[in-house]
């Protein structure tokens, strides 16, 4: 399952960058993409932009959705890793041991001077 909705998530990304490049910038010419005034018969009166914009909005809500499920399944890896208890074994042999004998001792009212 969790191939399945990674392999969803970079078609996705794929089609979000596809969809920016399509569309044109603020000061583009409505056929630019397309190759002249072909494109305002293909996509009505409105032309390219509300169709485009519309699509790059549902293909990101669609990427934000795969990422919440990749996200969820990450958690539910860590938490099974967490329950071998194997995480804190290493975080114990990491940490290094305070010996009281080696810290300097300071008398009340003395100035440390060293």
């Amino acid at each position: 399952m969790e191939s399945i909705i990674i392999a969803v998530h970079v078609v996705l990304a794929v089609g979000i960058i596809g969809f920016i490049l399509i569309q044109r910038g603020k000061g583009a010419d409505a056929g630019a993409s397309f190759g002249g005034g072909a494109s305002q018969t293909v996509f009505g009166s409105e032309g390219s932009s509300n169709f485009l914009s519309r699509t790059t909005a549902i293909l990101a809500t669609l990427f934000f959705s795969t990422s919440l499920a990749l996200a969820f399944y990450a958690k539910q890896k860590a938490d099974n890793v967490m329950d071998l208890g194997l995480v804190p074994a290493v975080i114990e042999q990491q940490s290094a041991p305070v010996i009281a004998d080696t810290l300097p001792v300071v008398e009340p009212g003395v100035p440390n001077i060293q």
